[in-house]
């Protein structure tokens, strides 16, 4: 036990950056600090939130390897999760008000996962294989929830507003709240329970890749739980950053959506890749659309309940080009995992898709 504790040092790492942020850098970073100190306090928060994150991935890994598929892909899902709605809970309690970004968080993981790292790994994985197979049943279920959470969530609050703001009525509310969290728990007992075959490819069996040492499931459990800890506590440091920088540029909102996902979904899609390069694409695509789905049906009733209660407006209806982009990122999923194969077009499609929401978000 002692030899398993010696290589958890980050732990240490994360607990002395909480001192001293809660001391004294989180007011460091608040005020007008010169630019090449503010720039290393950042990059200092961001290495370690980094290292945290990674951290929480080994230990989802490890409990992953040693409950199997497809309890382990869901435990991997849901810690990412939770680590992104934590941050963009944290971004929405910093600083001034933005109403608008859970919806484009939530929007950038869509078009990142389903376009940006699916487009990736079909491509490269066609690239080295030439045709990839997976379980079609599985990416139906998936489906089946993803359409119907992301068309009520992010479209039809454009034409159910009360207000020129964007604010839900309190029925619609509480309407999403519960559809988001019963779907989801459906989902969650075909996925752990009644059809647990749909997520595992026969023909493909996931073997998960692990570089550390593997113990007990509460030593595991415990550390993932810690470094959760430490990244919710050091959250709203980080959140300062994002907000002044994208102040600053002069950015676009939805840049600090596209952030926040892309910190949270660094390590995820990194092990999806590794898995798409051994072939596991089974593996590769739970991740990437369990977290999608994790994240609509999650994130909407976190962000709800805090703009409910902490009085911080809330908007989730997408912009009309935004909205076309989001249907044709459904009808592209539906069409690329309609056969049970693969190739390097369905990959270069997505990316164009992904490529059109970068410019879109500048233009």
């Amino acid at each position: 036990m002692f030899t398993a504790l010696k290589g958890e040092y980050p732990l240490i790492l994360g607990i002395l950056t909480i001192i001293f942020f809660k001391l004294i850098g989180e007011n460091l970073l608040a005020t007008n600090l010169a630019i090449v100190p503010y720039l290393l306090t950042t990059a200092v928060l961001f290495y370690v939130v980094m290292r945290m994150i990674f951290a929480v991935v080994r230990h989802s890994d490890a409990l992953a390897i040693k409950l199997g598929d497809p309890y382990g892909t869901l435990i991997l899902t849901l810690a990412v999760i939770s680590l992104e709605v934590i941050m963009v809970s944290s971004v929405m309690l910093t600083g001034d008000a933005n109403p608008v970004l859970a919806r484009d968080t939530m929007f950038a993981v869509i078009m990142a996962v389903l376009n940006g790292f699916v487009g990736i790994t079909l491509l490269i994985g066609g690239i080295k294989y030439h045709t990839q197979s997976y379980n079609l049943e599985g990416i139906k279920a998936y489906m089946v929830a993803i359409i119907p959470l992301a068309i009520l969530c992010l479209v039809l609050p454009n034409f159910t507003s009360t207000d020129a703001l964007g604010n839900m009525s309190a029925g619609l509310t509480w309407t999403l709240v519960l559809v988001s969290i019963a779907l989801y728990g459906v989902f969650i007992f075909i996925q752990t329970r009644s059809h647990t075959h749909f997520f595992i490819d026969n023909d493909n069996l996931d073997e998960h890749e692990h570089h550390g040492p593997l113990n007990s499931n509460a030593f595991h459990g415990i550390l993932l739980v810690c470094y959760l800890l430490v990244v919710i506590l050091l959250a709203k440091g980080l959140a300062i950053p994002i907000n002044d920088s994208i102040t600053v540029m002069g950015a676009p909102a939805a840049l600090g959506g596209l952030i926040v996902a892309l910190i949270i979904l660094a390590p995820e899609a990194v092990g999806a890749i590794k898995a798409a390069l051994t072939n596991q694409l089974q593996r590769a695509m739970n991740l990437f659309f369990g977290s999608v789905l994790a994240t609509i049906a999650l994130t909407v009733p976190a962000v709800l309940f805090i703009s409910h209660f902490v009085g911080e407006p809330i908007q989730l209806g997408l912009g009309p080009a935004e909205m076309v982009l989001l249907m044709a990122t459904l009808m592209m999923s539906i069409v690329s995992f309609s056969s049970g194969k693969t190739n390097t077009l369905n990959g270069a499609t997505h990316l164009v898709l992904f490529f059109a929401y970068i410019i879109l978000m500048f233009d």
